[in-house]
């Protein structure tokens, strides 16, 4: 075994020791630019250009060790920010983060304020604060704390309860269950109408910027769901042909209008199958017998029928319609006369004989 000599070994532990130093201790030309807020270190120290070139692991070990002088600057900057133990004497050591003085930029605009309710622009106007309540109260009947509203609320739906006491001046054989319940239901429409008008009110509030197409409910049908999906592909300019599909979505990408998109042959395909068609197309125009459509004749005859059915039911009704009027014209007509006449006669003439046994002369 070979002997160790001892200056070799101290040679060894300062230079361990000097490698442990120098991993903690960095030195730059010019001093980084913090921002502790961010956690964010600015370095403006042009790098080393001939370990940037090419793309070699030379380039990987110079970036490596460059991120790794930067973080550690920044984690000395870090510890010198007063610190105190969250949690406790045993729990871990955190600082207290000065205020950003870089302002970041945002991915997305931020969203709009929600325009108030019709209760929120009441309660302003009045002065009305929010008071905050406990969720639970005391249930003296069923001697537990309950909640307040809602589902086992404290004191019982007044509708589920076995006693209902009749108000005063109300009609005494009036079923006054029935009426809670009514109540309970017109209270829930009322506030599910107000609910609902608030939404409406703020979809319109927001229609000045993008609105969304979808129901101001919430609540999204799956005509809804697709036509909102439709509407999304067909905006970029090839008509969502090259747009990422959604798993169950068909292939065929949609039009513009919903409809079904005209397809056209290709300009160089199956040469038998044009040559058919064109030659179909020759034998159907040079042939002096007319190309019958079966399905659209039939639907030509179905609407002539139908017309001429609607036509002879409209005539008889014009006829019925007509004799009705003249019977009552002559009805009315020989009322009148007979009215007149009788104002004409005598008080004591008749038709017949008189009282007196003379004839009335024609």
């Amino acid at each position: 075994m070979a002997a160790v000599r001892v200056e070799e070994v101290l040679a060894a532990a300062e230079e361990q020791e000097a490698e442990k130093r120098r991993s903690i201790t960095v030195e730059k030309e010019l001093e980084l630019e913090f921002d502790l807020g961010n956690l964010l270190a600015l370095d403006r120290n042009p790098p080393a250009a001939a370990g940037l070139r090419g793309a070699g692991p030379q380039r990987e070990a110079l970036l490596r060790a460059l991120a790794r002088d930067n973080t550690q600057l920044l984690a000395t900057r870090l510890w010198e920010l007063p610190a105190e133990r969250a949690g406790g004497a045993g729990g871990p050591l955190v600082a207290r983060l000065p205020e950003p003085t870089f302002r970041l930029p945002r991915e997305k605009p931020p969203p709009r304020p929600r325009p108030p309710t019709r209760w929120e622009q009441f309660a302003r106007l009045k002065g009305i604060r929010r008071r905050k309540r406990t969720s639970l109260v005391w249930d003296e009947q069923a001697k537990e704390w309950r909640r307040r509203w809602g589902y086992k609320r404290a004191g019982g739906d007044p509708a589920r309860a076995w006693l209902a006491e009749v108000p005063a001046g109300a009609d005494p054989e009036e079923d006054q269950f029935a009426r809670l319940r009514r109540e309970k239901r017109e209270r829930v429409a009322r506030n599910e109408l107000n609910r609902l008008r608030n939404l409406a009110r703020a979809h319109r509030a927001g229609a000045a910027g993008p609105a969304a197409p979808l129901h101001p409910t919430g609540h999204q049908s799956r005509e809804e769901l697709g036509h909102v999906a439709r509407v999304a592909r067909v905006s970029t300019a090839s008509l969502g042909r090259f747009q990422p599909r959604l798993p169950k979505e068909p292939a065929e990408p949609p039009s513009r209008n919903g409809g079904r998109k005209r397809r056209f042959e290709p300009l160089l395909g199956n040469l038998a199958a044009e040559r058919s068609r064109q030659l179909e197309l020759l034998r159907d125009m040079g042939s002096k017998k007319p190309v019958l459509d079966i399905t659209r004749a039939v639907n030509k005859q179905l609407r002539q029928e139908e017309a001429e059915a609607a036509a002879a039911k409209g005539k008889k009704q014009s006829q019925r319609g007509k004799r009705g009027r003249r019977q009552q014209r002559v009805g009315r007509s020989g009322k009148k006369s007979g009215a007149r006449r009788q104002q004409q006669r005598p008080a004591g003439s008749s038709t017949g004989t008189s009282s007196g046994g003379r004839r009335k002369k024609a």
